[in-house]
């Protein structure tokens, strides 16, 4: 905190929103206004390779998880689950 006062940086951060300001970052986003940076991608499979590269602090970005697709049968008891 030091180096943050005596440089006289301003640092602002939040643990929550209202509720348009998701839908505007999705907005934004959409119309590639803003482009999350990403890191690198991982399988799911790969979640604990993921949170190694992730404590280690060396990537700049954001990862992302992409779960395996559905099967027929897992995509027929969502919908029906969903009723």
């Amino acid at each position: 905190m030091r180096k943050l006062y005596l440089k006289d940086l301003t640092s602002i951060g939040c643990t929550g929103w209202d509720e348009p300001v998701f839908a505007n970052l999705i907005g934004y986003i959409e119309r590639n206004e803003i482009k999350p940076l990403l890191a690198k991608i991982f399988a799911l499979e790969d979640i604990v390779h993921a949170q190694q590269e992730f404590t280690d602090r060396k990537h700049v970005g954001k990862f992302v998880l992409i779960p395996p697709a559905m099967t027929d049968e897992q995509s027929r008891l969502l919908r029906f689950k969903r009723r």
